[in-house]
């Protein structure tokens, strides 16, 4: 995929430090390539439903930045990137103990792009790795806009 700037490992890694709802998640960055991110979490029980499985809407969230990064991966230096919809697939429980959140750009655009996601748990080396979710996201390039920073 074509890189529009040279730096965007370092950007995609500055922004997701700045996001205090990844930090909440203890969700952290595991690779930034061109057009793919992959995320990491652990099961931590403030983020679980009522049966002691990880909440869907924070599937949601981790798999929703895993997106939105992997297209921003691509985009200008000076751009900056805004979801502008989502559709997530909910597999099976989520119960870790470990998840992978990986993102890879499926159509790049340059005002809008499509990225495909698949959340995975897996307890050891990732040999036990099941399917939990999927999601298919479209995101905005944005530049220019008030209140909204690369």
């Amino acid at each position: 995929m074509q890189v529009c700037d040279p730096n965007f490992d370092a950007r995609v890694r500055d922004s997701f430090e700045r996001q205090p709802a990844m930090r909440t998640l203890g969700a952290a960055l595991q690779l930034v390539e061109p057009g793919r991110v992959v995320i990491g979490m652990t099961h931590r029980e403030e983020l679980t439903q009522q049966h002691g499985f990880i909440h869907a809407g924070m599937l949601a969230a981790a798999l929703d930045s895993a997106c939105g990064y992997a297209a921003f991966s691509l985009m200008p230096a000076d751009a900056a990137v805004l979801t502008i919809e989502f559709k997530i697939n909910l597999l099976a429980p989520a119960r870790g103990p470990r998840f992978r959140f990986d993102a890879r750009v499926t159509k790049p655009g340059r005002t809008i792009s499509v990225v495909d996601a698949r959340a995975v748990q897996f307890a050891g080396d990732g040999a036990d790795e099941q399917l939990v979710a999927t999601m298919t996201a479209t995101v905005m390039t944005v530049v220019g806009r008030e209140g909204v920073h690369h």
